[in-house]
């Protein structure tokens, strides 16, 4: 791995942790520091920029904030996976990930048919107690986990298996079963992570995670889907565009 050139000006009113952490900011953006590659230790750091462990400790904790490394232990200070940015489109997480390059994993947590209850009833447009899919997957980036996917479905829309949906995205799946996605009900938002969902996304309990909900219909104005989501924030935002009117 190379090493990024790190050079501090103890005459400039900046900070030296904040220049510190801004080079190393740079590194990591340029692909000097590459996604998985390890840091040098506080110590090694310190001594080849001629600063203090704590002025390290601070420019490392400032990358750490903005998601740009992590601390493991038994392992050091990690740059993790550049941040998903996805547009808010009627597109599946698993297509944007994959049109990205990111290569998408998916660990199905569960696949049963469900009585619907009475919000999911409403979402899809069924009568209470009607027989539901309820599909639950962990999505990946290579081997980072990156989301939480709840999904309910009608059961009679597409035959749905683990081993099909870990190889393509729920989307692909409708679309090759005759299905066509046109329009969608979408309410993005925040909440603070489960004990359950920190476990699984490698995260502190509480820590801030997006939250996604949409009901998508087809081409025939019945609801197929409607899905309940939570995103690593520091691993993913969603991005749009505003026109004037």
């Amino acid at each position: 791995m190379q090493r990024p050139a790190l050079i501090v000006d103890r005459s400039s009113p900046v900070p030296l942790y904040f220049q510190l952490a801004e080079q190393l900011e740079t590194a990591i953006v340029d692909g000097t520091l590459i996604p998985g590659s390890r840091l040098e230790n506080e110590v090694q750091l310190a001594d080849r920029c001629g600063l203090s462990r704590p002025t390290v400790r601070q420019a490392i904790q400032h990358l750490v904030d903005k998601g740009l490394l992590v601390r493991k232990r038994g392992v050091g200070t990690q740059v993790v996976q550049a941040q998903v940015r996805r547009t808010i489109e009627l597109t599946s997480l698993y297509d944007d990930l994959a049109a990205a390059q990111r290569s998408p994993r998916t660990k199905v947590l569960e696949l049963v048919t469900v009585p619907a209850g009475d919000d999911i009833a409403k979402d899809l447009g069924v009568p209470p107690g009607t027989p539901v899919i309820r599909l639950k997957r962990l999505r990946l980036t290579d081997t980072e986990p990156l989301a939480l996917l709840t999904n309910h479905l009608p059961i009679d829309i597409v035959d749905l298996t683990a081993e099909g949906l870990e190889s393509r995205g729920l989307y692909e799946t409708l679309r090759a079963a005759g299905v066509n996605l046109r329009i969608a009900n979408q309410t993005i938002g925040a909440r603070g992570a489960t004990k359950a969902e920190a476990v699984l996304l490698d995260e502190r309990r509480g820590v801030p995670l997006l939250t996604m909900s949409r009901t998508a219909f087809d081409d025939k104005g019945r609801a197929v889907e409607y899905g309940t989501h939570v995103y690593r924030a520091s691993r993913y935002s969603f991005t749009l565009t505003l026109v004037e009117r």
